[in-house]
């Protein structure tokens, strides 16, 4: 092997040695079929510390879930019970039609785990090897783990990269590779923690992409993230969490009835000339654009469409030669969302 070993591997899948067959799900009937996942009152508390409190969480075949919250919200430490790595204090947590607390490995085969870092790869040997490494560690022969490798790594665009060392790969890379070693088994359910994390807005994009597409074909995906746009014209439904506690339920358009249009504020240099009707033409609907009413030359107001994402309408800006010298949220969001959330003004 090598002398570089990576930190703990948290893939939450360890394998029947006998091999058992994935679990999978067909889209056409997942929207009537049982839950993929419930979770019923679940609590988790380390000591007097109480990382979950009482959540409740309901996710179909096919389904895109997001986990919102800021960090030590409880995201991940929801996905370890999903993964079946860590048992919670109480509650039921029920996958696929069966008991998630007890270590089934048939189970926890068909369950996969995209963790947050990228420190969970063997980095001086190539991202094949390491595929191949993991798929051996679910009990497949080696030309079967081989095999499976190479199908992911054309599954995630990394057939061109499947014998470079994984200490050169980009973090966008690295993270595609995670999703790869999560698909290994055909997963029936996908886990994602903090998947956009340090990624650029096209590295994002990508990432979110994949994941539909994923979900396409009847996996049920539960995305944790602390980044409130990205989860517009993604996820189907939401779970706001704030310190272990639901503090809102249900879907993306809802939670966002709790906030007011965003706005930003932008000093631009164009390229294109400063005319708002070619800037929009550019964004491409994802804004509208108007001069600054303080008519300070280059700067205006953008208002984001309800299923768009900030960092790419400034990526299709700089695509076109438009410099952004500075972006300023009128009000954020996530602030915005919390205040009414935790203080007892908005509903579950």
């Amino acid at each position: 092997m090598t002398s570089h070993s990576p930190e703990k591997v948290e893939t939450g899948l360890l394998a029947d040695p006998a091999g058992a067959a994935p679990l999978t799900a067909v889209p056409d009937q997942a929207r009537s079929a049982p839950a993929a996942i419930a979770l019923d009152g679940v609590r988790m508390a380390f000591g007097a510390h109480v990382a979950v409190a009482d959540v409740s969480l309901s996710v179909g075949a096919g389904e895109i879930h997001a986990l919102l919250g800021p960090n030590g919200a409880g995201k991940t430490t929801l996905l370890r019970i999903l993964a079946g790595l860590v048992v919670p204090s109480a509650g039921t947590v029920t996958v696929l039609g069966r008991d998630g607390t007890t270590g089934d490995r048939a189970l926890r085969q068909s369950i996969g785990l995209v963790p947050s870092g990228d420190r969970s790869f063997y980095l001086r040997i190539t991202g094949l090897e390491n595929l191949v490494f993991f798929g051996r560690l679910h009990g497949f022969r080696k030309r079967r783990a081989t095999q499976k490798a190479y199908e992911v790594l054309e599954l995630v665009g990394l057939t061109d990269a499947a014998r470079k060392r994984v200490g050169e790969y980009s973090h966008g890379m690295q993270k595609r590779l995670s999703v790869a070693r999560a698909l290994l088994t055909h997963p029936a359910v996908l886990l994602v923690d903090e998947a956009t994390h340090d990624l650029d807005p096209q590295g994002a994009r990508a990432a979110r992409e994949l994941v539909q597409e994923i979900a396409a074909r009847g996996t049920a995906v539960v995305w944790a993230t602390q980044r409130l746009d990205e989860i517009r014209g993604f996820a189907d439904r939401v779970l706001l969490l704030d310190r272990g506690e639901a503090r809102f339920r249900g879907s993306v358009p809802e939670l966002m009835a709790q906030t007011a249009r965003r706005r930003y504020l932008l000093h631009l240099r164009n390229g294109g000339g400063e005319d708002p009707g070619y800037l929009e033409r550019v964004l491409d609907g994802m804004a509208t654009v108007r001069p600054s009413p303080h008519g300070e030359p280059g700067h205006y107001v953008l208002t984001l469409a309800d299923d768009a994402v900030l960092g790419e309408a400034i990526s299709s800006l700089t695509a076109a030669r438009v410099q952004v010298l500075s972006c300023h949220e009128e009000r954020s969001l996530v602030e915005e969302a919390f205040m009414r959330l935790t203080s007892g003004e908005g509903e579950l």
